[in-house]
């Protein structure tokens, strides 16, 4: 059978609240997330791994909430008047945005603006206090902050995660497929995506199913 050209089709993750996963190491944010909109507090953070469920949690919130997510690094140079009177923001990845003094003056102010009335979540992959930041009264801010951690992954979560994956796909695999991915991937949800995107571009390319076969040649190689 001819190769097929894998299509640039990238699947709707399904990034609602029905669909995350929660599990042990993540029920303190999911909870906190949960109360909106009675937070006990007007600012938060959510840090942890990557592919630990930060952006999932995040989007289903910003839903809830009508809100609007934005990316650290692109701060700098939106202009004020755009996020200006948002009840509900969120900032995705505020330790892998570079600090400057202009990224710095935006979130002080969207800290304080969030004070005075508003909601405003902050991500990342470490605590708070850790964030690096080029305006000093920032710092003691973040340290501040109500902040919750999404933990890595049990066995359980990662057998939940691989088996979402493959369904946002529109996948349908043998439980075996899954236990060999288990055994050999690194545990990690990142690491577990990336196979699965593999698995079926190798399989589309292919026209084969995702089988116990495939899944070994992939492993091999």
């Amino acid at each position: 059978m001819a190769s097929q050209l894998p299509l640039p089709f990238v699947p709707d993750p399904r990034l609602t609240r029905a669909a995350f996963i929660e599990a042990s190491g993540n029920v303190q944010a999911v909870r906190f997330i949960d109360r909106w909109p009675h937070w006990p507090a007007a600012v938060a953070a959510l840090h942890g791994p990557p592919g630990s469920g930060k952006s999932h949690l995040t989007s289903a919130w910003i839903k809830a909430a009508d809100g609007l997510v934005v990316a650290a690094g692109s701060l700098a140079e939106l202009a004020p008047a755009a996020l200006k009177g948002r009840r509900a923001l969120a900032v995705e990845d505020v330790d892998r945005a570079a600090p400057s003094l202009a990224r710095d003056r935006v979130l002080f102010a969207l800290l304080e603006e969030a004070a005075a009335g508003g909601a405003l979540l902050l991500t990342g992959r470490s605590p708070p206090a850790h964030w690096p930041v080029a305006l000093p009264d920032l710092a003691s801010r973040f340290a501040a902050l109500l902040a919750f951690p999404l933990w890595e992954p049990d066995e359980a979560l990662l057998r939940a995660l691989a088996h979402k994956l493959f369904t946002d796909r529109q996948l349908r695999v043998p439980e075996v497929v899954v236990d060999r991915m288990l055994h050999f991937l690194e545990r990690s949800p990142e690491a577990i995506r990336n196979f699965i995107e593999l698995a079926d571009r190798k399989a589309l390319a292919e026209g084969r199913p995702i089988t116990l076969g495939l899944i070994r040649e992939l492993l091999a190689g």
